[in-house]
C-alpha cells in the first residue's frame, strides 16, 4: 500500500504542474525524438533510437511515480492545525544550545524539502525530534555531524 503524504496548497499545485507537463510537453518531445531516430534507418543498429526509447521509459515511470504520489497526497488544512507543538507544516524557531545560533524551520513533506527556503523533511533526523515538541522543550538530536541540542522558542504556521 502507497504511503499517504500530507502538502500544503503550494507543494500540490507544484506536483501537478510537474505531472501536466510531463505528460503533455515531455511525452511530445519523447514522441519526436523517436519519430526522428526510427527516420534514421536500421532500428537493429540505431542507437539514437535506442536512447529515445531508454528515454520514454524513464519518462513514462516518472509519471507514474507521480501520478501515485498525487493520488495518495493530502492537503492540510493549514487554519485547523494545533500551534501549541510541533506538527507536520509547523514553521519552528530553534536555538542551538551548543553555540547559541537560530534556526528557523518549517517541517514538510520529502518531496518539498528545499534547505536554502528553511523546509525540511518530515522524516529527516531533526524533524523526528521535533515532532511533538512544545515551545521551551529541549532536545537532543542524533545528526550525521553528532548529537546537537535543540531549544524550540516558537511554534507557528
Amino acid at each position: 500500500m502507497a504511503e499517504i503524504t500530507y502538502y500544503t496548497a503550494e507543494g500540490l499545485e507544484k506536483l501537478k504542474q510537474e505531472l501536466h507537463q510531463l505528460k503533455t510537453v515531455g511525452r511530445a518531445a519523447i514522441a519526436k525524438a523517436i519519430a526522428e531516430a526510427r527516420d534514421k534507418g536500421d532500428l537493429s543498429e540505431n542507437a539514437e533510437y535506442d536512447a529515445a526509447k531508454d528515454a520514454q521509459g524513464h519518462h513514462e515511470s516518472r509519471i507514474a511515480k507521480l501520478s501515485e504520489v498525487l493520488a495518495n497526497a493530502r492537503l492540510i488544512d493549514e487554519s485547523k492545525l494545533d500551534a501549541s507543538k510541533v506538527l507536520a507544516l509547523s514553521i519552528v524557531k530553534l536555538k542551538n544550545l551548543k553555540n547559541g545560533m537560530l534556526m528557523t524551520y518549517q517541517l514538510v513533506s520529502e518531496t518539498e524539502a528545499d534547505l536554502k527556503a528553511g523546509k525540511i523533511s518530515v522524516k529527516s533526523p531533526i524533524a523526528q525530534g521535533l515532532l511533538g515538541k512544545s515551545v521551551g522543550d529541549k532536545t537532543q538530536i542524533e545528526v550525521p555531524a553528532g548529537t546537537i541540542e535543540l531549544e524550540i522558542l516558537e511554534i507557528s504556521r
